[in-house]
């Protein structure tokens, strides 16, 4: 089996990781907080609440999603957490974040709101930026489908890549992945690997985690009563004729009125997730956060946070994030995708990689054999 030293991964995901933490807490549950119901708080929230349960009735949902910001902002955020030496954020990769564009879709044998796991029959992402698509993902039946820009990201990432010369004759299928082509791989296959390669040597993969339905249940209804207590919300008609409804909350109290009504499913929720505690939020920003919603005919066209706020730096001038909803599409399998296996991908990687040649130098150990 062969495993990666994941120095150069870290000092990648680290910064990544830091930077968007508090836009996706404080999107969630702004956003979240129009699904909940809110009919006490009088037209504004039955509104809102009528837009998402159109939402939750169809099979089939379709978002964009972008990280309003620009590298400056990014890189003052990644200062502020202060990283490690080697793990700060680098030019080309705020340049990569600042400029993304995620675009997701979603397909369900049911209604969305009534969907397991098991009743998802598509699924599609694709990360693009002003100059092109980055990187794509499809699951339709047995398969994910994979194409990326490599060369792209792996300059503005820092990451070395083998080049076609580099790999094996018999890895015909990783040269496609290099050219930017569309390949495909058995989903069970692929998470066995996935989970064996984080395992200790021996050990059973462990499942994935779940949610049953009673507890997904009771969030809800632990969320719903957090938000009709401490959200306000706010209306106004925009003159191309779609309405705007602002929902705004202070950060710190929000979240931790949330957790502390659910503190008591703890043991019911996916073994891993750990919840903070009061005094992990202390330090917490307790800024006003809004979120604004968009709405045509009644349904939810934008959501919009804005979080600059949060970061409590006047270094941090433009941090948002927006959503962008359309009609709900069919992900389908692109045609002519070369199947690869992960023994391919392992082995044709780790051979090129492990050459010494394919490496700038002290990069040798990059990937090695594990017992």
């Amino acid at each position: 089996m062969i495993t990666r030293d994941r120095t150069d991964e870290e000092t990648i995901i680290t910064p990544i990781r830091k930077t968007l933490t508090a836009t996706a807490a404080a999107g969630a549950l702004l956003v979240g907080s129009a699904a909940c119901g809110t009919v006490e708080q009088l037209s504004a929230g039955s509104k809102l609440d009528q837009a998402f349960e159109k939402l939750a009735k169809e099979k089939s949902l379709s978002f964009e999603l972008d990280l309003d910001t620009d590298p400056r902002t990014l890189k003052a955020l990644d200062a502020l957490s202060d990283p490690e030496p080697g793990e700060e954020l680098t030019d080309e990769v705020a340049a990569l974040l600042s400029d993304v564009k995620f675009s997701v879709t979603v397909q369900s044998k049911k209604p969305i709101a009534e969907s397991g796991e098991k009743d998802y029959v598509g699924m599609a992402l694709k990360i693009s930026n002003k100059d092109g698509d980055l990187t794509e993902y499809r699951v339709v039946g047995d398969y994910t489908y994979l194409r990326s820009d490599v060369n792209t990201l792996s300059k503005a990432m820092g990451f070395p890549l083998p080049s076609v010369e580099d790999l094996p004759p018999e890895a015909d299928g990783l040269k496609k992945v290099l050219a930017g082509e569309w390949v495909k791989i058995d989903t069970k296959e692929m998470a066995k690997t996935s989970a064996e390669m984080g395992a200790e040597p021996g050990a059973e993969p462990e499942p994935e985690p779940t949610l049953d339905a009673k507890t997904q249940k009771r969030l809800l209804e632990a969320l719903r009563g957090t938000i009709a207590r401490e959200v306000d919300f706010k209306t106004a008609d925009d003159k191309d004729g779609s309405e705007h409804i602002t929902a705004t909350a202070p950060f710190r109290t929000l979240i931790t009125k949330f957790l502390g009504e659910i503190r008591p499913l703890a043991k019911r929720l996916p073994p891993g997730v750990e919840l903070p505690t009061d005094k992990d939020l202390k330090g917490a920003p307790n800024a006003k956060v809004t979120a604004d919603f968009t709405l045509r005919k009644g349904e939810l066209t934008q959501v919009s946070v804005d979080l600059a706020k949060l970061a409590e730096n006047a270094k941090v001038k433009k941090l948002g994030l927006v959503v962008r909803m359309s009609e709900g599409r069919t992900p389908k399998a692109p045609s002519g995708a070369t199947e690869l296996n992960m023994d391919e991908i392992l082995g044709g990687f780790g051979a090129a990689m492990m050459d010494a040649e394919g490496f700038p130098e002290g990069e040798e150990g990059f990937f090695e054999e594990a017992a």
